[in-house]
């Protein structure tokens, strides 16, 4: 069956794309889409090519072939100066939360927010910015933090920041690269619930590199219900979210399909991530 073509209403699409580094390969042929609302689960192996996969959707690497669509545009060849304005729609959680060491809390939630303003209107103010960021920071319950630096702050704390700073901007499309790396299971169920709660609030697009498999279970299977303020369990109302599980392999994308398929896989490498 032929997928439909690029649109607005595709977040990110990949036809065909491959990527080498050296003799290195890093994407080997990736093609795939993800819609507002629809949720991505990225798992393999280190090196395996998933946080390559998000950089080629970043535009921080170029591909040697095939296509790559950002909110039906075709961003492939687009050159900086065209990338600033398609990031100024995505958030990005890097691994350990990347934040500036030498910036607040404030400062570091802020600096995607005054970015924005510089591109639009030649200027960004961190006094405008200043109400978003408190809002963003009671979001993942860290608003007292506002004055702190990053180095005062729990591992935990620190990718909450991170979560703020990635959706300051209310992206349609957020990146997630290991948002659970190094946590503890409860803390690590906490960040979830925060990307869980961001993704219905907003009805964004999630692509979330991970190697927890509970990381997935709980994207598939929860939903932030924001009557109630609770993660809930799907299905008791009929509403549904579209999560779809990735395996990566050698730059390759050996599995796509749902957490049953997933289990239900019997090959030896992609089980290793259904339990």
């Amino acid at each position: 069956m032929s997928q439909p073509g690029p649109n607005e209403a595709t977040a990110v699409r990949f036809e065909d794309v491959s990527l080498r580094f050296g003799d290195a390969v890093a994407l080997d042929h990736v093609s795939f889409e993800i819609r507002a609302g629809e949720t991505r689960v990225v798992y393999g192996v280190a090196g395996s090519g998933k946080t390559t996969l998000l950089k080629a959707a970043l535009g921080l690497v170029k591909p040697d072939s095939g296509k790559i669509f950002v909110f039906g545009e075709d961003v492939t060849n687009f050159g900086e100066s065209a990338w600033f304005r398609v990031r100024a729609k995505m958030g990005i959680l890097f691994q350990e939360g990347g934040l500036f060491d030498s910036m607040t809390i404030a400062e570091n939630v802020a600096y995607p927010l005054i970015n924005r303003q510089a591109q639009h209107n030649g200027n960004g103010s961190a006094k405008n910015a200043d109400e978003r960021v408190r809002d963003v920071l009671r979001f993942v319950e860290l608003e007292r933090t506002l004055d702190k630096f990053p180095a005062e702050l729990s591992g935990g704390m620190r990718r909450r920041v991170g979560i703020a700073r990635a959706i300051v901007t209310e992206p349609p499309l957020v990146l997630y690269d290991s948002p659970t790396a190094g946590l503890d299971p409860i803390t690590a169920n906490t960040i979830v619930n925060l990307i869980l709660k961001e993704r219905d609030l907003r009805n964004a697009a999630s692509i979330m590199v991970t190697h927890r498999f509970q990381d997935g279970h709980l994207m598939a299977n929860f939903r932030y219900n924001p009557t109630s303020g609770q993660i809930e369990r799907l299905g008791a109302d009929g509403r549904h979210v579209t999560t779809q599980f990735f395996v990566m392999h050698e730059g390759r994308l050996v599995f796509a399909g749902t957490q049953a398929e997933l289990k239900a896989s019997g090959d030896e490498y992609i089980g290793k991530f259904a339990r």
